[in-house]
């Protein structure tokens, strides 16, 4: 499956790998994606595409327009972000 806008990726390389992000915008072999929380949509990360796995998921980037959304709808990938961790979960 090709990455293209709006589409859920997987992060498989850097200090983010096995995280879900949204892809914004695609371009000259780079996705600028976000995730609402480490990665808002004011400031999306700029990653190589080689970098990233797409799943079968593709959401509507109009329709999510605040970081609240956005972590709401990658909740199901991400598992719950703004929950806090317990001594000794990773």
């Amino acid at each position: 499956m090709k990455v293209t806008k709006g589409c859920v990726v997987k992060s498989m390389a850097g200090h983010d790998g096995g995280r879900f992000y949204l892809v914004l915008e695609v371009r000259d072999g780079f996705a600028t994606i976000a995730d609402g929380k480490e990665r808002k949509l004011e400031r999306p990360k700029r990653k190589n595409l080689r970098h990233l796995a797409p799943t079968n998921k593709v959401l509507d980037v109009e329709t999510l327009t605040t970081n609240n959304q956005l972590r709401r709808a990658l909740r199901e990938y991400n598992g719950p972000l703004d929950a806090p961790q317990k001594m000794g979960e990773q």
